[in-house]
């Protein structure tokens, strides 16, 4: 067995790890019921991988192959550590040694399902949930984790550290939820791949508006969830990141500043992505059973069909916001209500709806509330009040694009 034939097998073993890996983890933890346990394993097992199969061949199945090896690495591995930890000890007598723990490729998909809702488990912080889903489920690395959410590396790794603990010591099931439990618990999964796309989407904070590795990364996710349980909502979310990342690249100009919706050039957005979203969409409302997610990808759709902010159907915009606060009342929900209704009936309507919510005290520390109200301000030729609203605005924002694009409208108001 030369070098060159262990080097060639080493890039098919590549390919099979980017391809595989993320679904032989997940079989591997059920089979396991140990997350580092699981990726020590896998790690050993496409090691082996490039010795044998350089000297036997590529199997006829490698992701069973490398599941069984993997899984009888882990299992000696326990044999082994067993002898001084009792509860090693414990954990390898609760395992299935027999080759029937390996189950079809459709078990093999449902073990990805119940990877995805024990890294989204309620009893996590939100937080510890998009963190591990990004490890866990997306593959990430705790560095790029850590770079995207401009968080320290140790604090990153601390909290996945912990979040694995909580699943061990907790007892938290690596299951699918009954289907009684299964709305509230796919609410709360949806939340988490939405939470990691608007990380993407719009930046909470940085230098940059957008990072579209986090937004991908999401889509990816919704796919994924889309393909194991296509749920109509499912469906509605990835719609609707669809539709939203479709303006990415219109967005911003070549040196990273905010350019807003109604000043865009529309022959930027992706029309492969406004296509496949419409479509999406479209499934949805014929089936009659949507929600949140759903209603803002019907929003966006009807963004997508306009030729300018003139063109924009905004009663219909407007009618989808009336449904979207009965089911789900949210002060941030009005807000863009108010924005659609000062596009559709003119800036003192919208102005009127915007002074109400910020009066309650509901978004007073939200930048973007602040942000509007100067906008509709300006529009009326009110600047003193404009001015305020701004510089309200600017000492709340975190995102420099934002703080940037804020700055210029108070030049620009003398």
């Amino acid at each position: 067995m030369n070098e060159n034939t262990i080097n060639q097998m080493q890039e098919q073993v590549d390919v099979v790890y980017r391809s595989e890996s993320r679904r032989i983890f997940a079989t591997l933890i059920r089979l396991l019921g140990d997350f580092d346990l699981a990726e020590e394993a896998m790690h050993e097992a496409f090691a082996a991988a490039v010795v044998q199969w350089s000297r036997d061949g590529l199997p006829a199945n490698p992701r069973t192959w490398l599941v069984s090896v993997g899984r009888f690495k882990a299992i000696d591995t326990i044999r082994h550590r067993a002898r001084f930890d009792v509860s090693l000890a414990e954990l390898f007598q609760g395992l299935d040694v027999s080759d029937a723990a390996i189950k079809d490729d459709e078990d093999v998909e449902d073990d990805r399902l119940r990877l995805i809702f024990t890294c989204c488990h309620p009893a996590l912080s939100p937080e510890a949930q998009v963190a591990l889903t990004l490890r866990e489920v997306c593959g990430l690395t705790t560095e790029e984790i850590a770079s995207a959410f401009l968080i320290a590396v140790p604090t990153l790794a601390q909290r996945i550290v912990r979040a694995k603990t909580k699943i061990r010591n907790a007892g938290i099931p690596y299951q699918v939820p009954s289907k009684a439990d299964l709305p509230e618990r796919l609410d709360n999964v949806l939340q988490v791949i939405y939470l990691v796309f608007n990380e993407g989407y719009a930046a909470s904070s940085g230098d940059s508006l957008t990072r579209a590795d986090l937004s991908s990364e999401a889509i990816r996710l919704g796919r994924l969830l889309m393909e194991l349980l296509p749920d109509p909502e499912v469906i509605g979310l990835l719609a609707l990141m669809l539709l939203q990342e479709s303006r990415r690249t219109a967005r911003t100009t070549p040196t990273g500043d905010l350019i807003l919706l109604e000043d865009q050039d529309r022959s930027l957005w992706n029309p492969d992505q406004i296509a496949e979203g419409n479509a999406l969409v479209q499934q949805v409302l014929a089936s009659r059973r949507f929600g949140i997610y759903t209603i803002q990808a019907a929003i966006a759709s009807i963004h997508t069909a306009a030729s300018s902010p003139a063109t924009t159907a905004w009663t219909q915009i407007v009618a989808w916001y009336n449904v979207l606060l009965q089911i789900n009342p949210s002060p941030v929900i009005e807000l863009n209500r108010a924005i659609a209704i000062a596009m559709r009936d003119g800036p003192v309507a919208g102005l009127q709806l915007v002074d109400a919510i910020l009066v309650r005290g509901d978004l007073a520390d939200y930048h973007l509330a602040h942000a509007a109200r100067a906008d509709l301000c300006r529009r009326l030729d009110r600047i003193p009040e404009a001015r305020d609203a701004y510089q309200r605005a600017i000492v709340l924002v975190k995102q420099e694009p934002e703080r940037r694009f804020i700055e210029r409208r108070l030049d620009e108001l003398g």
